[in-house]
Parts: C-alpha cells; structure tokens; sequence
C-alpha cells in the first residue's frame, strides 16, 4: 500500500485533513470570570433573593448600553435615554404586576422610544434608527424580564437557575466537543468555529445537565428535562449564531470588553435571554 511521502507533502488530488478548532478564547481569564458570575448568581438566587430583580436590571443595562453602541458602528443611532428608563421600567412592572406589567411596559418603551426620535428628524434614517430601538428593547429587556417571572413561580430560584444551567451546559459541551472532535462546521460564514460535533456535544450535555437536575431539585417531572433540554440547546444555539451573525454584520468580534475571555455582557447572555422565556412557556405547557 503506497504511503504518505516522506517530504509531508499530499498525494495529487488527496483533499486536506479536515482541523480540529481550537479553543478560541483565554481560558486563564474566562474560567476564573465565569466561577465568580456563578457565585454571583447563586448569592442572589439563594442568599439575598431580595437583590435578584437589581441584579437583572444591571445585567440588562450593561447589555442595552453594549447594544446600543455596536448598533452605533453600524450607523444606527438608538436613543440611549429612553431606552434605558425602559429596561428599568420593564424590570419593575415585571416584579410588581407580572406579565401582564411586562407588555405594558414594553409597548410604552417602544412608544416613548419613537416619540423620543421623531421629535428629532424625520424620514428613512429616523425609522431606521427606531427599528433598531425596537429591536434592542425586544431581545434584551423584553427577553430577560421572563427570567423574573420565572423567580416568582414556586421554587422559582432553582427554576431561574436550570434556565441558566442549561445554556452553560450547551456551552460547554459544545466546546469541549468541538475543542475535541471538531471536524464539520455549522455555519462557517456565520461562526466559522462551531461544529456539528460541538452541536451534539451541547446536545447531550445540555439535556443531561435538565434531567439530572430535575431529578435532583425535584421542581418539575424528571422527564421534561428531556424535552427541556433539547429545546433549549437548540434554541441556545439559535441564539449564539444570531448574534455572531449581527456582530459579522456590524464588523466586531464582541459585544463589549467587560467580562475577560467572554467578551461583554451581552455575549455572557444572549442564550440565556432566549432561554428564561423558553423555559417559562414550556414549564406552562408540560407541568
């Protein structure tokens, strides 16, 4: 059987090895970065729950103002001010009257928001710059609000909390399986270093990380952690190729600088964003 030639080149017409990712990121700093959001969070969810809804303004405040200024490179001039009183706005009807406080507030913010705008111009660049408040105050506020109304449930603390454990375990499993096994790319325009290994990595990962917690907080029937679970990874998923498409879009690499070896805030939770209001419409649906 004819081998490879000593001098490392290929046989003519043999196709390249297919690469293994690498990690793509600063372990030393994200790792220590992202034990001490955890511990954050679990102080806020199990220590002093009274903090909890200030902890999800400041995380939304922090992603808006980072929105915000990458819709700025792109040329789209979102009103900061407004927009800002609506995240505070939308947090605190959310905790008092609920969801139904929640779509009050959210059509108010997007009412001030192109009010606030129209009264400085007109035209195409005005209507431009309120759909990308529009849409800023939908993913970011509107999305994230859902993880409030999923703390007032019962044993609303841990359920907050598989809402979380589920996109880090997608993540997770999706690095470690494509660090590792990484050969076919997902989406190579969008993310060229996600994988369909990495995807079935956080699959499994993420599913088992639902179903074992479930069995062990006891909050809902362990088997809807194997619906959970999916749905999650894969919405999770969705997630994380959206904002790297809109980032391609925009021409950055992250969100903002905040949180080293993660990017910013926003990059921390955009699958967390969609995965609070999934997890609260499938809790309603299965349980």
């Amino acid at each position: 059987m004819p081998g490879a030639p000593e001098d490392g080149t290929r046989p003519e017409g043999e196709a390249p090895a297919a690469k293994r990712r690498g990690p793509g990121r600063d372990l030393r700093a994200a790792i220590p970065v992202g034990i001490g959001l955890v511990a954050v969070l679990l102080v806020c969810l199990f220590v002093v729950p009274v903090v909890f809804p200030a902890f999800i303004a400041l995380a939304l405040v922090l992603a808006v103002l980072e929105l915000t200024r990458a819709l700025a490179a792109g040329g789209m001039r979102v009103p900061v001010m407004p927009v800002l009183v609506g995240v505070v706005g939308m947090v605190v009807t959310t905790e008092v009257f609920r969801l139904d406080g929640l779509v009050i507030a959210t059509a108010l913010a997007v009412c001030v928001l192109i009010l606030w705008r129209v009264t400085e111009s007109m035209g195409t660049v005005a209507l431009r710059d309120v759909a990308a408040g529009v849409f800023t105050i939908a993913w970011v506020p509107f999305l994230g609000c859902f993880a409030l109304l999923l703390f007032d449930r019962p044993d609303g603390a841990l359920l907050v909390l598989l809402a979380f454990l589920v996109p880090v375990a997608n993540d997770t499993g999706g690095f470690i399986a494509g660090v590792l096994l990484g050969r076919h790319p997902m989406a190579p325009s969008i993310s060229p270093k996600k994988s369909w290994e990495g995807f079935f990595g956080s699959l499994v990962l993420g599913t088992a990380a639902a179903v074992v917690f479930l069995v062990f907080a006891d909050t809902a029937p362990w088997w809807t952690g194997l619906v959970i679970g999916p749905v999650l990874v894969i919405i999770s998923t969705c997630g994380d190729l959206a904002e790297s498409l809109l980032k391609r879009d925009l021409g950055i690499k992250d969100m903002g600088h905040l949180l080293p070896g993660h990017g910013g805030v926003l990059d921390r939770i955009d699958s967390i964003l969609l995965a609070a209001p999934a997890t609260f419409i499938l809790l309603e649906v299965l349980v």
